[in-house]
């Protein structure tokens, strides 16, 4: 099955001696039946010519971010929204800084920046300049925004040194981006359910009992399933969170709306369950506000413990359950409890003790306890929520497979 087939590509190609092989590049991905569009960097046009790329790619070669012609277009937005993934070949050191730092000052890193797409980096440069340490710390911070690094190889360079910084093959880098096609597919079939946030349990129609759980961890897993081709449906609790269309949003508020929410998405082939569900609400809400003058008896009953429920539901069982437990202190023995309490397959601890990860935090660090007795805790070091998340997937992913 060919992968590539009417996929949309849009080709950036940076100013270094590797960006004549830029042009192996388009012939072999139009050859699989890709769509191709192309961006020249001003440095691109002194090693390949604007022509001999519309020849091969037989569309136009886009260069320029002011240009008065295409003004009312706004190429650096529709290109991005117009390709499937954006392949950046070759990219260069200056590229790599670039984009690091965020930088829009031309069509092609405006394009990135503007874009919701994976995007693939190939660098290329000389064996000293890849091994520089602002390169590697630059790499670092591309990898954390979710940039897919290919390469680079070990060879003789043009500069007549030998070492690592040799751009990969075009060959090679056309199977890694048809392999990424083939994944998309494959997740496919694959059905995920993610909970999210805090509940509220309301006391009256004004004052509720919550945590300060943020979701943004439970929506970083939901953005990687459906990144990676899983039909993805996220439960949120009350979060201020933007959430793209291609994952199924689900609002609600208390406990049991989330548990009544989760049954009805349920059958799924994995459920991770990262919400701080409130474990007890009130048994006595009142309809009217309470007064400060009133005397008032909170009175508590137990939620539905939806994780438990979930895990030990024969019909409605995903193929994998996943648990989250936030905890302050005895973080090994309070995961391995819950494991055994819950009867999912594993659970995904976090210290939230440590401020600098877990609730509110754009970063965390966890470990993974597995039911499997075969298979040791894993810990994943600290790491912003999104890079969390694309490993937890990768390891959902070779668990459904």
């Amino acid at each position: 099955m060919n992968n590539l087939f009417n996929k949309k590509i849009l080709l950036i190609i940076c100013g270094g001696i590797s960006a004549y092989k830029s042009l192996e590049v388009i012939r072999y991905l139009k050859k699989r039946g890709a769509n191709i569009k192309t961006i020249l960097t001003k440095s691109a046009k002194e090693f390949v010519t604007p022509l001999s790329v519309a020849s091969l790619s037989q569309e136009k070669v886009y260069d320029d971010l002011f240009n008065v012609e295409n003004e009312s277009q706004m190429d650096h937005i529709s290109l991005s929204r117009w390709s499937d993934v954006i392949l950046v070949a070759p990219a260069t050191a200056n590229t790599i800084l670039k984009l690091s730092n965020g930088s829009s000052e031309d069509l092609a890193s405006a394009v990135i920046l503007a874009s919701d797409k994976n995007i693939f980096l190939t660098p290329a440069m000389n064996v000293r300049m890849w091994e520089h340490p602002s390169t590697k710390e630059n790499l670092i911070k591309l990898k954390k925004f979710g940039y897919k690094i290919i390469g680079p190889e070990v060879g003789d360079m043009a500069c007549g040194e030998f070492g690592e910084g040799k751009m990969t093959e075009p060959i090679e880098i056309v199977k890694q981006i048809e392999n990424y096609f083939f994944n998309l597919m494959e997740n496919k079939k694959f059905k995920a359910l993610v909970t999210t946030g805090p509940t509220r349990e309301y006391i009256d129609p004004v004052r509720f009992i919550t945590n300060k759980s943020s979701g943004k961890q439970g929506l970083e897993l939901a953005k990687s399933l459906s990144k990676k081709g899983f039909e993805t449906t996220l439960i949120s609790g009350p979060t201020t969170l933007k959430v793209s269309q291609d994952i199924n949003l689900i609002k609600v508020e208390t406990a049991e709306q989330m548990f009544k929410e989760t049954q009805k998405n349920l059958p799924a082939d994995v459920a991770i369950f990262s919400a701080a569900v409130a474990d007890f609400k009130f048994k006595d809400q009142k309809i009217n506000k309470v007064k400060k003058e009133d005397y008032i008896n909170l009175n508590l009953e137990k939620n539905v413990d939806i994780l438990s429920y979930v895990s030990n539901h024969n019909s409605l069982r995903p193929k994998l359950v996943i648990g989250f437990a936030a905890e302050t202190n005895n973080l090994r023995n309070n995961a391995k409890n819950k494991l055994l309490e819950k009867n999912c397959d594993w659970i995904i601890a976090n210290d939230v003790s440590n401020k600098s990860i877990g609730f509110e935090s754009d970063f965390n660090e966890v470990t993974i306890f597995y039911k499997d007795k075969k298979r040791n805790d894993e810990k994943l070091l600290i790491k912003s929520k999104s890079e969390i998340s694309d490993e937890i997937i990768d390891r959902v992913i070779s668990q459904l497979n």
